[in-house]
C-alpha cells in the first residue's frame, strides 16, 4: 500500500519538524509551508493526498486558504492542526473543507491517527472536543466565528493583509489588485462592522482567528 502524501503548514519551523518526526515512515512529506499563499501554491504543484494545516497562518488564514484549497483541489483532503479549541472554529473550518481537526497538544498521539481515519474515507475530530460538538448538535445550537452579514472571501483577505500591517501597495500587489480597490474594501470593511481605524481592524482580526497574537 502507497504511503499518503503529505503536504504539513504551519507558521512556526520547530512545529512542522515535530509533525514530520511524528509521520515519518508512515506517510510521504512532500513539502512543508510557513503561510497560506505558500501552501496553495505548493499544493498546486505537488497535487498531495493531505494537508495539514493552522487556523492561523500568515499572509492567507487557514480557513480561506481551506476553502480555496478543496474547492480547487476537492481530492486533497484537509486536516486541520492548531490549537483553537472553541467549537465556532471547527464548524468553520469543516464549513470550509475540512476532514479532520485536532489540536496541537495532542497532536503527538492524534495526527497519524486522523491521516489514516482520512484516508479510510471518515471525518476525524479531536475527542478533546467531539463531545461539545454532539451536545451542539443535540440543542440545535450553531456557534459561529462571525456575527451580522458575513464578510466575503475578498473583504477577509484583504482585513488579514491589513492586520498584518501591509501597506495599501504591499495589498494590492498581492492579491493582484488595484490601490484603488483596496481601499474600497477597507472602507467597506470599517463601514460593514463598524470599526474605525486600523488598530480596531487588527483587534477584529485577531479575535476572528484571522491573525495569530
Amino acid at each position: 500500500m502507497m504511503k499518503p502524501r503529505v503536504l504539513l503548514a504551519d507558521d512556526h519551523t520547530l512545529v512542522l519538524d515535530g509533525y514530520r518526526k511524528i509521520l515519518e515512515g508512515c506517510c510521504d512529506i512532500v513539502g512543508t509551508a510557513e503561510d497560506g499563499r505558500t501552501l496553495l501554491k505548493m499544493a498546486h504543484q505537488l497535487l498531495p493526498d493531505i494537508v495539514t494545516l493552522d487556523i492561523s497562518m500568515p499572509q492567507l488564514n487557514g480557513i480561506d486558504a481551506a476553502r480555496k484549497l478543496h474547492r480547487e483541489l476537492p481530492e486533497t483532503k484537509i486536516i486541520f492542526v492548531t490549537m483553537h479549541a472553541d467549537q465556532a472554529y471547527l464548524t468553520e473550518a469543516f464549513k470550509a473543507g475540512a476532514t479532520g481537526y485536532l489540536l496541537k497538544r495532542s497532536a503527538g498521539s492524534e495526527l497519524l491517527q486522523a491521516i489514516q481515519s482520512v484516508m479510510n474515507g471518515h471525518n476525524y475530530v479531536t475527542p478533546l472536543i467531539a463531545k461539545s460538538l454532539v451536545q451542539s448538535m443535540v440543542t440545535g445550537r450553531k456557534p459561529s466565528l462571525t456575527t451580522g452579514q458575513p464578510l466575503t472571501p475578498r473583504q477577509r483577505e484583504v482585513l488579514q493583509l491589513v492586520a498584518e500591517g501591509n501597506t495599501v501597495k504591499e495589498i494590492a500587489t498581492a492579491l493582484d489588485i488595484s490601490p484603488k480597490t483596496v481601499e474600497f474594501h477597507k472602507t467597506q470593511l470599517m463601514e460593514q462592522l463598524d470599526l474605525h481605524t486600523t488598530a480596531e481592524l487588527t483587534r477584529y482580526a485577531l479575535t476572528h482567528g484571522l491573525i495569530s497574537s
